[in-house]
């Protein structure tokens, strides 16, 4: 039987899944996003919403998300 493979442990915990539903246009958009920067739409979603809870709550920006 073959071993398993799957990524090497990075010493994080895992990433909690999370599932949001957004209007077409907004999609279409971090698709396009995505595209051009070429990462998936989940990184730039990532991205936003690491950028907005650093904008609401400064002082948690220094803890590094």
């Amino acid at each position: 039987m073959a071993t398993k493979r799957g990524r090497k442990p990075t010493g994080k915990p895992p990433a909690t899944r999370a599932s949001a539903s957004l209007p077409p246009e907004l999609y279409q958009i971090l698709q396009d996003i995505a595209k051009e920067k070429k990462v998936s739409v989940a990184w730039v979603i990532r991205d936003a919403a690491e950028k907005y809870v650093a904008d609401q709550w400064p002082l948690l920006e220094k803890k590094k998300l």
